[in-house]
């Protein structure tokens, strides 16, 4: 799909490294990665760690190959509430790609964007010069905090939050304008335009492809095969709806986000809490399985 499309950048996530490396074409790396955790040793605990680590680097690797940009790379969810860890294990994921002759420049880290995973960030961006990409973001006051961390880059979820008011609330359909996702990541735009930020907004997570052309002019965009594929169908010309000029026109008030602040905020988007929860859990559940695939391996 990326030879076909020819992306800047890429994404993964531990859902999407799970599906590809139960495909027989990549079930080379999966060797590679494994043998690479017996090499090191250690507990099976270990062993398996630090195989999951370097299958995740395997397919960054292959991926760069394949675009001129960065690839975005996730940290574990289980640590999405250690920030130690996650600097840890971000550390330990730079590391890996060092050692495969990538530099950090090419990386994005992807944290979980609780107040945990965004500290973590801003000490990576800071003493490390780890650039990140804060996923799972669904809140107003996520975007906040991680704008005011110095993160890279940011991936407000769209489609997401578009599942949950679907789910409840009474209308089931939305026109692109009024989706919640497009108009969670519109004023976030919106708020780091007006206030100049750097962090780069990349709308993430889309359901439609009317969600991607209502979000025209946004920094960056991470867009799924299938919709790329649908977009390429069409023969329309698009304007932009999002821009720097409109965003620093906008009623928009500057805000400061000191932890306190940060959970009482975020904590009052019913949606933002249950999404963020949710998607780490799934996240967590598909590392675990992962674990256990590379567990046969490593014991066999």
């Amino acid at each position: 799909a990326i030879e076909e499309y020819k992306p800047l950048d890429a994404t993964t996530n531990p859902s999407l490294i799970l599906a590809a490396a139960q495909m027989p074409a990549y079930q080379e790396l999966v060797d590679n990665a494994v043998a690479y955790g017996k090499k090191l040793g250690g507990s099976e605990e270990e062993q398996i760690k630090n195989a999951s680590d370097k299958l995740f680097v395997l397919f960054g690797a292959e991926i760069l190959k394949r675009i001129p940009g960065r690839v975005s790379t996730e940290v574990d969810a289980r640590l999405s509430f250690d920030k130690e860890g996650m600097i840890q294990r971000a550390r330990r994921l730079i590391d890996l790609y060092k050692e495969a002759g990538i530099g950090k420049d090419r990386i994005l880290i992807k944290l979980s964007s609780t107040w945990e995973g965004i500290q973590a960030g801003k000490v990576l961006e800071a003493e490390y010069g780890i650039h990140c990409n804060m996923t799972l973001l669904f809140s107003f006051a996520q975007a906040v905090a991680c704008a005011e961390a110095g993160v890279t880059l940011i991936s407000p979820f769209v489609g997401r939050i578009l599942d949950w008011y679907v789910a409840n609330g009474d209308k089931k359909t939305y026109e692109p304008s009024e989706d919640p996702g497009v108009k969670s990541v519109t004023k976030i735009y919106n708020y780091y335009k007006k206030f100049g930020y750097k962090t780069i907004v990349m709308g993430a997570s889309f359901r439609n492809t009317g969600e991607i052309k209502a979000l025209t002019g946004c920094d960056y965009l991470t867009i799924s095969p299938k919709l790329l594929a649908e977009l390429s169908k069409e023969y329309v010309k698009l304007t932009p709806t999002l821009s720097i000029k409109e965003a620093q026109a906008c009623q928009l008030e500057k805000i400061h986000l000191d932890e306190k602040a940060f959970r009482w905020h975020h904590n009052e988007d019913q949606m933002a809490v249950e999404k963020l929860s949710d998607g780490i859990r799934k996240f967590a559940a598909d590392a675990i399985k992962l674990e256990r695939m590379l567990k046969v391996d490593v014991i066999s």
